[in-house]
């Protein structure tokens, strides 16, 4: 184990002994950090936290600590984060608000600097977070996403699969997999480069195209459109854009070349 003379361990912290720690982080009593984990300088490790496998903490991050939430009530809560997940300067993420859920991290994230992860956020596996992408308490990621630059994203938002968001754009309502957001509240169309390089042939990127076009050109509402297309299109992509519209609670980002005040997209 290669832990620097200023960094501070505190008794009770369990370290694996192929973890290496800079100057000046901090690591407090109930972190667990497996084999391979990397922390850098000025790191602030706390509160219940379990780090899987080969994680890289770089300067200044800061993880573990008590949620933003004026109901928090000082309990122990906990987060969790898989194995091989990078996470760049400044970056903070939140344990959650209470004991009936944690917040969690899967496997192969990457946040990037100054990204902030709130309370009982629940991100799959293998996302990109850009340079200052926001995410509220309860936020749910599923996996392959690409969050760009200074995004936002209200609490209890959902993102699908291999969603993306370009730089700045915002949400309050669910994005559906595979589809790209663009604004506040809107999507400009399929993922298409995302989709091509997790390896989704050009058959189900077309029918996926032609859901799309049902869903935000039929003259519709989203819920009328959902349940038609659920006997008009049959891949497994489509169900799964489907089955995340028929849980949605907030509604769903709409297409952005629909007039605002001709939109059907809400639920």
């Amino acid at each position: 184990m290669l832990i620097h003379p200023t960094a501070i361990v505190a008794p009770g912290a369990k370290l694996h002994p192929t973890v290496q720690v800079a100057a000046y982080a901090v690591i407090d009593a109930m972190v667990v950090l497996e084999e391979g984990c990397v922390v850098g300088p000025h790191v602030h490790l706390t509160g219940d936290l379990h780090v899987g496998p080969h994680c890289q903490f770089h300067a200044g991050s800061v993880i573990g600590d008590a949620p933003q939430d004026a109901k928090y009530d000082g309990s122990p809560t906990r987060c969790r984060l898989g194995a091989h997940n990078i996470i760049r300067e400044h970056v903070t993420i939140h344990r959650s608000n209470s004991l009936d859920e944690d917040t969690v991290l899967g496997e192969g994230n990457f946040l990037m600097a100054h990204c902030h992860v709130g309370h009982n956020c629940r991100l799959g596996n293998r996302n990109i977070l850009a340079n200052g992408a926001l995410l509220g308490g309860h936020v749910l990621v599923e996996d392959g996403t690409f969050i760009s630059g200074h995004c936002l994203v209200h609490q209890f938002v959902r993102i699908g699969s291999l969603a993306m968001m370009q730089g700045g754009a915002g949400i309050s309502k669910d994005l559906p997999p595979f589809m790209t957001a663009s604004g506040i509240n809107t999507v400009c169309g399929l993922n298409t480069i995302g989709l091509r390089r997790a390896g989704m042939g050009p058959e189900d990127r077309t029918e996926l195209r032609r859901l799309y076009h049902h869903l935000f050109s039929s003259g519709l509402t989203i819920s009328e459109a959902s349940l038609q297309g659920q006997e008009l299109f049959s891949s497994a992509a489509c169900q799964q854009v489907l089955a995340f519209i028929g849980q949605a609670t907030r509604g769903i980002c709409r297409d952005s070349r629909q007039r605002s005040g001709a939109a059907r997209a809400e639920l």
